[in-house]
């Protein structure tokens, strides 16, 4: 029994050694993909349409209020509180108007970073598994305090290439 207990202790440190790990830094990879830089030029040019509609909603706010403020004086008060009450209309439509292209324009990049992030998630597992490693860690993540380069292998060229990058 003895000799068991000093056979499993002396082969222990044996299969510490046997682990394998791998880290990336995705932070490095994401930016490279394809799919990464068509969504930001998707999300821009959404952006810029968001953009110039608010600003058409702006002129117009403005505009109607120039002429509200020349005709002021010279209007009964029924078309007074009809006109005030149209650029009031006008100005929540357009504090909703904002609300809401921002709310889409988050959306739209949330779900195409989630595509994204699912691809790289799948090419990491398929490298994980054929490497036979025990964990494969994000550098970038910001969570990982220290990650020995020595004794973990760099897969992030792999990673490119899995994801398609040259």
């Amino acid at each position: 029994m003895r000799k068991f207990l000093i056979a499993v202790i002396m082969m222990a440190p044996l299969s510490l050694y046997a682990q394998k790990f791998a880290h990336f830094n995705s932070a490095d990879i994401i930016p490279n993909m394809k799919e990464y830089v068509t969504a930001t030029e998707e999300i821009q040019a959404m952006a810029k349409q968001f953009e110039d509609d608010i600003k058409l909603m702006q002129e117009e706010l403005q505009k109607k209020s120039e002429e509200y403020q020349k005709e002021q004086a010279n209007l009964l008060d029924p078309v007074k509180q009809r006109r005030e009450q149209e650029l009031q209309d006008l100005y929540q439509r357009l504090q909703q108007s904002y609300q809401d292209n921002q709310q889409a324009l988050e959306k739209s990049r949330q779900e195409k970073m989630s595509v994204i992030n699912e691809k790289v998630l799948a090419a990491v597992k398929k490298i994980g598994e054929e490497g036979g490693y025990v964990y494969v860690v994000d550098l970038s993540s910001g969570v990982i305090p220290f990650v020995n380069s020595q004794l973990s292998t760099d897969v992030s060229a792999q990673i490119k290439k899995e994801v398609g990058i040259q």
